[in-house]
Order: structure tokens, then C-alpha cells, then sequence
């Protein structure tokens, strides 16, 4: 079963449920799937490699607004927000721990030769490609930048 498949059984399910958070964010999840999947120059098709990359810019814009949240004094809102992201987050592959993500990167580095900052835009390169939906792109970019000083 592939994501699109798999968010509109759990749609139904968090309906059933009554799961008001769940099924609010499964929605815009779905939405956003059939708007990749219907945009122009698609082919009706949506891998799960592009709903991974959908999921992550959703999450990280629910992860956003729930910080603006904060800092405006609106918690509630904020949480709501951060609700909808862990939602969102189970159908994303496992994370990497930090220790991981440097392991990997370590490797990256070696594999293209880099020896300083000037390399780092070959080895992000190759990491977020590489790396692509186990890692957060800050993250990457913060060990990248860290590993090469």
C-alpha cells in the first residue's frame, strides 16, 4: 500500500474514531498528495519518495507556524500545530539520530573528498540525495558545516 493509499484508509479511521487533530491533518495531507498528483506536467502518478518530500515541507511548516505561535502568546494554537506535525510524522521513515547522521555524512565526506567549507556544496549534494527522508535538511547542513571546520 502506498502513502496516498494508506492516509485515506487512516482518514476513515480517524473519522470513525471522531479523532478531530488526526483527521484535520490527514486531510491536508490528502489534499496535498492530490494536488501533486493532479498538478500540471504530472503524470496522475505520486511516488513515495515525492509524498516523503511533501510530508517533510508539512511538517516543517506546522513546526514553524507553532513557533510564531508561541512567540505571539497563542499556546493553544501552537499546540494544535505541533499535534498535527506528530500526525503527520508517522508516515515519514525512522529519523537518524545525530550519531547516525554524522556516521553517514563522515562517509559522504570521505566518498567525495572534501577537506573544508569550500567543499561543503559537493556534500550537500550528495546528502540530501542520499539522505533524503531519514534526515531533517537543517540538520544535515549543521553537521555538514560543523564536520568541515
Amino acid at each position: 500500500m502506498n502513502l496516498f493509499d494508506q492516509v485515506s484508509a487512516d482518514i476513515k479511521a480517524a473519522m470513525l474514531a471522531k479523532d478531530k487533530i488526526r483527521l484535520q491533518a490527514l486531510r491536508g495531507v490528502k489534499k496535498e498528495f492530490l494536488e501533486a498528483k493532479t498538478a500540471k506536467g504530472s503524470d496522475g502518478e505520486l511516488s513515495d519518495e515525492a509524498a516523503v518530500k511533501i510530508l517533510q515541507k508539512m511538517i516543517k511548516q506546522r513546526k514553524e507556524s507553532a513557533e510564531i505561535y508561541v512567540t505571539q502568546g497563542r499556546p493553544e494554537l501552537a499546540q494544535d500545530e505541533l499535534s498535527e506535525a506528530a500526525c503527520i510524522e508517522v508516515y515519514l521513515p525512522k529519523q537518524m539520530s545525530a550519531e547516525e547522521l554524522e556516521q553517514a555524512l563522515k562517509a559522504i565526506i570521505e566518498q567525495t573528498g572534501a577537506v573544508g567549507a569550500k567543499d561543503m556544496g559537493k556534500v550537500m549534494g550528495m546528502a540530501t540525495k542520499t539522505l533524503a527522508g531519514k534526515a531533517e535538511g537543517r540538520m544535515i547542513s549543521e553537521t555538514v558545516k560543523r564536520l568541515l571546520s
